[in-house]
């Protein structure tokens, strides 16, 4: 059996006792590090947890790790190895991943605090190599002709971009300890590494060797890496020579990320959909160039940087590949959601920040019904808008968001609105509500301030309503009184209020407004309503239209809705402080 270095599982020995193999495992070789103090201490602890870990073989650590989306190690066995037993400092990503595996094999109780320990302890050695590099002069790393056994695998090809160590240190190193003089020339800088910045640049070189061949692949890949702005020289360079070998180890990376698109389920459809189309037909980039007249370049940088092809490619794309009546308007339709969602984005993003009720009230239709009720501003022409209570398939308005996105202030604008146009209120706050401080106001008939609405209070208040003289009754965190015990007064109110001249303005949060209660239900028949920072793409349920990745799922943003007056478009608005 080796017994060296590059031995299977480096140390491992098998006896045969009584006609069965027992494989024991022993502690593995430590290096010299006498000159290391700090080096030795991290190497110590390594080789010590892996003795609570049970000595575990470097391809079960290997296997522990696993594999990444390629199916390739992320850690292969011989670096395990070699982290143990060579005398250097090993990146942190790489060691971070072995020493969470052999903390959950050692059974720890807190695995996250022995990461946090080691890299205490890896942090030391950087100041240990940074001290040392200040007061000893750099070796001569000068290799002769005959030192084929020395090779530097990730030094980048004549024409890549130098690894730039000194200039990226920062996030490697920390400062010296006091009275400890700076590296003074490049050659001492470069001892502060950083590793996983390294680490990375080996992958993209090494990838790009590999897929050097597949000229669309290669173009594809270096698409993404042209992401970061820090990386688009070097692709550039990757792109125009075959690049060495590079040696990498698996790093997580989020470098190469694009910001989330407001169309990014549209986008991967449609790309989903051109790629099957494209393979199909076995298509290079290249070749959909020819076939096209649109660049292949322009092909691929929207599919790595996932933006919204041209429709017209889309068009030359669908008559080349002649494809069929249902392909070619799916293609289009996803082309026109995409483009929908991204308009509405721009939209949005152009509204004023911040508006006051006044402004807003300035800003309406003059000859708007008296049952109109102020929801937001918006619009290609900047205008103020909201529902017509009085018209529509039910009277009703129903304004849906988690906490802290503005709902009680949206509702105290509608009710502002309606009282200025000479509505009457009926407001119902169950919770501590904005809404309460409206009850002296002049057409306020009545405010119901308790955790249950009562059926002939409720019924009584909304008895001097008619067609004339309408009633409106406000309601604040309606999912408390889904089950109150003037639910019916409620239901008979969606169902009739057109002829009793009563009308309902409800908000509530949107996760819990339960459909199960018939008359919250029935405010659904309305289909129209305002959503504030909606989280679940269900929340349109609430106010009839269907929400997508462009609306749903970002952080609650107060003075920001999403307005559907029932017509089929959702309209972002600013809503009024």
């Amino acid at each position: 059996m080796s017994t060296g270095a590059n031995a299977p599982d480096a140390q491992t020995t098998q006896k045969h006792q009584e006609g069965a193999e027992i494989v024991v495992a022993q502690p593995w070789k430590r290096p010299d590090l006498a000159d290391q103090p700090d080096l030795k201490k991290l190497n110590d602890e390594l080789h010590n947890l892996r003795l609570d870990a049970g000595l575990p073989s470097a391809r079960t650590i290997r296997d522990r790790v696993g594999k990444d989306a390629q199916d390739y190690w992320i850690v292969n066995h011989q670096a395990v190895l070699d982290m143990f037993q060579k005398p250097s400092l090993p990146p942190w990503g790489r060691l971070e991943m072995i020493v969470r595996v052999l903390a959950e094999f050692a059974r720890h109780s807190d695995v996250d605090g022995e990461v946090v320990r080691f890299k205490g302890l890896w942090k030391q050695v950087i100041r240990e190599t940074v001290a040392q590099a200040s007061v000893h002069p750099p070796a001569d790393t000068t290799a002769s002709p005959g030192d084929g056994d020395v090779n530097d695998a990730t030094a980048p090809p004549e024409g890549l971009p130098k690894q730039n160590t000194g200039a990226q240190s920062g996030r490697a190193a920390e400062e010296a300890p006091a009275g400890t003089e700076k590296p003074t020339n490049a050659s001492q800088a470069s001892t502060q590494f950083n590793y996983a910045h390294e680490s990375l640049k080996g992958l993209i070189l090494n990838a790009a060797q590999a897929l050097w061949h597949d000229k669309d692949a290669l173009r594809v890949f270096l698409g993404v890496v042209r992401r970061s702005e820090g990386f688009v020289r070097m692709a550039d360079a990757a792109e125009e020579q075959r690049p060495a070998n590079a040696t990498f180890y698996g790093v997580k990376s989020r470098e190469f990320e694009v910001d989330r698109s407001p169309a990014r389920l549209e986008l991967v459809t449609l790309h989903r959909r051109l790629d099957e189309h494209r393979l199909k037909r076995k298509w290079s980039f290249t070749e959909m160039e020819e076939q096209t007249g649109i660049s292949s370049d322009a092909w691929i940088r929207w599919y790595t940087h996932d933006e919204l092809p041209e429709r017209e490619a889309l068009v030359a794309f669908s008559h080349m590949a002649s494809l069929q009546q249902e392909d070619h308007v799916l293609l289009l339709g996803l082309w026109e959601a995409a483009h929908d969602a991204l308009e509405v984005q721009k939209r949005s993003a152009s509204l004023p920040s911040d508006i006051s009720f006044d402004e807003a009230w300035s800003m309406r239709d003059p000859a708007a019904p008296r049952l109109w009720a102020l929801a937001g501003v918006g619009g290609d022409n900047m205008a103020a808008y909201g529902p017509d209570l009085g018209s529509g398939t039910a009277p009703a308005f129903v304004v849906a968001g988690p906490a802290k996105s503005g709902r009680s202030t949206a509702l105290v604008n509608i009710a502002c609105s309606l009282l200025a146009s000479g509505a009457q209120l009926a407001l119902v706050t169950p919770r501590p509500s904005p809404l309460r401080e409206l009850a002296d106001r002049d057409g306020v008939v009545a405010c119901f301030d308790q955790d249950d609405l009562g059926h002939d209070e409720l019924q009584e208040a909304l008895s001097v309503a008619s067609a004339e003289e309408p009633v409106v009754v406000v309601m604040d965190d309606a999912e408390v009184l889904g089950d109150c015990d003037a639910r019916r007064v409620l239901r008979n109110l969606l169902e009739h209020g057109f002829e009793e001249g009563t009308a309902l303005v409800l908000a509530g949060d949107e996760d819990k407004l339960g459909p199960s209660y018939p008359w919250l239900d029935k405010a659904k028949r309305a289909h129209r309503g305002l959503l504030l920072s909606p989280q679940d793409r269900h929340a349109g349920d609430w106010i009839g239209i269907k929400t997508g990745d462009s609306v749903v799922g970002r952080p609650p943003t107060p003075g920001r809705g999403w307005l559907h007056l029932g017509d089929g478009k959702l309209m972002a608005v600013t809503v009024p402080r």
